[in-house]
This record gives C-alpha cells, structure tokens and sequence, in this order.
C-alpha cells in the first residue's frame, strides 16, 4: 500500500489496525464499545526517520497522533518519538 501523503523530518504515516469485532468468549461488540487500537503499519517514512521502515507494525502513543482521512482510508501522523515498539 502506497500513501498519497508524504511525511517530513521525523514522522512516519500509518495506517491503524482494525478494531476486534468480537471478544475471546464469541460475544459480538458493538462499535461504540470498540477501542482504537494502538497498533499500525507504517506505510511512508520521513526523510529523517532512522529506526522504522515501511511495513513495520508499531505500537504508537494513543493521543499523540494526527489523525487524516483521504479517499476513504485513515492515515495516522506519528513523530517516530511516539513510537514506543515494533511488533
């Protein structure tokens, strides 16, 4: 997957994992009772990243990122700071 927003000096764009739709024991959740999960693909890098590359699984700070919508797909904006491991 390519992205249509390229990233400067530290930040990478990823794109969030899909929130489980059903718990371990088979029960269904709605979608208000889903939490974000914290775990993403980066699709882009800056320039200045030193650590990551596209198609790492990340594990991101939850409230530092900025969030953007193009053409239907959600892309994440994390400083490579943010990110606290690699899956």
């Amino acid at each position: 997957m390519s992205s249509p927003i390229k990233p400067l000096a530290d930040r990478v764009v990823a794109v969030r994992e899909v929130a489980q739709a059903k718990t371990a024991s088979g029960l269904y959740l709605p979608e208000t009772a889903k939490e974000k999960p914290v775990i993403a693909t980066i699709v882009a890098i800056g320039p200045d990243v030193k650590t990551l590359k596209v198609n790492d699984r990340i594990i991101y700070k939850e409230y530092s990122t900025t969030e953007l919508k193009v053409d239907a797909t959600e892309y994440l904006l994390v400083k490579e700071e943010d990110v606290l491991a690699t899956i």
